[in-house]
């Protein structure tokens, strides 16, 4: 089963993600957020306390669908392959970065694009910093930059993500060691096994087409080659006719479900994301379906994004989102404090010096 075989079998893989989380966001996920893996590792965070923010406290079953589908595809076709090996603190920085970045635009590359064909014209103004940034990890690939080769290992390196993952699932389910939202975008989710079987599926169409939202770009960049651009605009359509046949689609920037309109800091995070993601091999997502198929290298990065979501919490980093005003409380702009702007500018500075870094000539 090969599903990069032809464009046909590309653009069917991006309908049927994109039916896949129509069918979250129909039983209950959040608003403008049927999928989003960097929202979701932050509330599996919060749901394992390691931050407090009690509006944002569940443990996602899709995240470990995502990891599972991936590993479970790659066992079955044989494409499963342990490896490690290859600069793991870069790799658990680049991961940090990604969520910083996420949580500043409010949104991974997967939710920017729910977010778009939702009509959310704040999400277009971040695909241009998620574009740049993209175009600035190609040309330090171009100039030389690479995180090095990965080895093989045993195979049971490359199962232990797959597995912590599922112990963890069972005991959300089974005790009360979990914390979970009782409001906010935690307490809104899809029953946990539907949601894990929805994952998945989307987790092993994920690996057999390898879906990269960075990754898209950047082929586009470099080779031309509009592959996995394809998947995208299938689940982006998708997306569109679900919001429009819903009554979720709204062309705004004001009044979008979880967002912000400062612009500069949409445009900035998300360029940090698509930096980082270009340095690191993948975006968020990528990163997940990786790891499930044996990438011990990746599954540092996603340790990375677990550490920087409760980091962005308990710090103040996260952006928040804009609010209408009611009976209780005053209309809020939403967006950054300044401890999150300062956040993604060194964040980005740290970037340049990963990726533009002069390499050590050999012999010396």
């Amino acid at each position: 089963m090969n599903l990069t075989s032809s464009k046909k079998t590309l653009l069917l893989s991006g309908v049927a993600l994109g039916i896949l989380a129509c069918i979250l966001a129909y039983f209950g996920n959040p608003k403008n957020m049927a999928i989003c893996v960097a929202c979701f590792i932050r509330d599996s965070a919060g749901a394992m306390k390691l931050h407090t923010a009690a509006v944002v406290q569940y443990f996602r079953p899709e995240i470990v669908g995502f990891v599972c589908g991936s590993f479970l595809i790659a066992l079955a076709t044989r494409e499963y392959r342990s490896t490690a090996g290859s600069s793991p603190m870069l790799r658990f920085i680049l991961g940090v970065i990604m969520m910083i970045g996420s949580l500043a635009f409010l949104g991974c590359p997967l939710r920017m694009v729910i977010r778009m064909a939702a009509g959310d014209l704040n999400a277009y103004v971040g695909f241009l910093g998620f574009a740049a940034g993209v175009f600035t990890g190609t040309i330090a690939l171009k100039h030389g930059f690479s995180l090095g080769r990965a080895h093989e290992t045993g195979k049971i390196n490359g199962a232990v993500l797959p597995v912590v993952l599922v112990v963890l699932f069972v005991l959300s389910l089974t005790t009360t060691l979990f914390a979970f939202s009782e409001k906010g975008p935690g307490s809104m989710h899809a029953p946990a096994l539907l949601a894990l079987a929805v994952a998945l599926l989307f987790g092993a169409i994920a690996q057999k087409c390898r879906t990269c939202f960075a990754g898209s770009i950047r082929d586009v960049i470099l080779m031309r080659n509009f592959d996995l651009i394809i998947v995208i605009g299938g689940l982006f359509a998708v997306m569109m006719v679900f919001n429009l046949a819903t009554g979720g689609f709204k062309l705004s920037f004001a009044g979008q479900p979880v967002a912000h309109s400062q612009h500069i800091w949409n445009i900035l995070g998300l360029y940090a994301v698509g930096f980082a993601a270009v340095l690191a091999g993948g975006c968020p997502l990528r990163q997940l379906v990786l790891a499930g198929q044996g990438s011990s290298d990746s599954a540092v990065t996603f340790l990375g994004l677990l550490v920087g979501a409760a980091f962005c919490h308990n710090f103040g980093l996260a952006a928040s989102a804009a609010a209408v005003a009611t009976a209780d409380a005053p209309a809020a702009p939403g967006g950054l404090a300044m401890a999150g702007k300062a956040a993604v500018i060194g964040c980005i500075v740290i970037l340049f010096i990963i990726g533009f870094m002069p390499k050590p000539q050999e012999g010396k």
